[in-house]
């Protein structure tokens, strides 16, 4: 597969937001605290479920030519197949707002592309590392995260609290130089 990364711009205006998609749920990254670091471990479910987030509103156009966002799409065949979105935050750090491949690329490195995009914007902008925040059940993106060379630096078991059926918590991953 022959997949390329481009820069978000007005001619694509159409192409975000990008759909929601289900992803496999086949457990949770279980994070301790010793103090200083944290360390992770794995608890696998018995029986993996599909799950797909609420979809996030948000206007694309604040990609656009912006001093302090981006976002990236992968283009395979004339398609999007993926997306990145990366903003500047008040710490000197790029935040991911959002990775998104779509079921049929994952596990084909269109997402290794596209964090690569983001961690070249950042540098370009002088940022000092990049962060994130996913849920300890996205197990999948959890290993993607940990083996791209993210590190665990913060876990919010609250965050959530306000929503109906959550039973999950916030993990922060940090890639710092």
């Amino acid at each position: 597969m022959v997949c390329t990364i481009v820069r978000f711009d007005s001619t694509m205006l159409d192409l975000l937001p990008q759909p929601q998609e289900a992803f496999q749920v086949i457990g949770r990254l279980v994070a301790t605290y010793d103090g200083k670091e944290w360390s992770t471990s794995e608890v696998l479910l018995d029986t993996p479920y599909m799950y797909t987030y609420p979809s996030e509103e948000y206007d694309p156009a604040e990609y656009v030519d912006s001093p302090t966002a981006a976002a990236f799409l992968a283009i395979s065949n004339g398609m999007r197949i993926g997306s990145i979105r990366v903003s500047r935050r008040w710490n000197r750090n790029a935040f991911i707002n959002d990775l998104m491949v779509d079921a049929a690329y994952r596990r084909h490195g269109v997402g290794r592309l596209l964090m690569d995009a983001a961690v070249r914007w950042g540098k370009e902008n002088g940022l000092h590392g990049i962060s994130l925040e996913t849920q300890d059940s996205n197990l999948l993106a959890c290993r993607f995260y940990l083996k791209y060379g993210f590190k665990l630096g913060a876990v919010d078991c609250h965050i959530y609290d306000a929503f109906q059926n959550r039973d999950e918590s916030a993990l922060f991953f940090y890639l710092l130089p």
